[in-house]
């Protein structure tokens, strides 16, 4: 368990990406805000697992404050929109590819 910390950025990464899905399948409110919701959740988990460092055994990469911890799980929400637009790009690029070959 020494070693989880390296786990908690995916883990942040992954569960903002769940809930921007969430979010967006949800239409609550204009897609523009899924970043917003991810970044804002990405810092609230940050927190939280950092205030929970005893409970977990989370070891950080030696952050030793709540204020790096809401940093790297702001980063971890962004990212996760990111990774998500990396993904959509590529398969839409994709599809647009077989769209014109197969219509020659």
């Amino acid at each position: 368990m020494d070693n989880f910390g390296i786990v908690t950025v995916p883990v942040i990464v992954v569960l903002c990406l769940l809930i921007g899905k969430a979010w967006k399948t949800s239409a609550r409110l204009d897609d523009k805000w899924i970043p917003c919701i991810c970044g804002l959740s990405g810092l609230i988990l940050g927190v939280l697992i950092f205030l929970t460092d005893g409970v977990w055994r989370v070891e950080w990469f030696g952050i030793g404050d709540p204020w790096m911890a809401a940093a790297v799980g702001v980063v971890s929400g962004f990212s996760a929109t990111g990774i998500h637009q990396a993904v959509y790009q590529h398969t839409k690029e994709i599809d647009k590819l077989a769209e014109d070959e197969g219509g020659e």
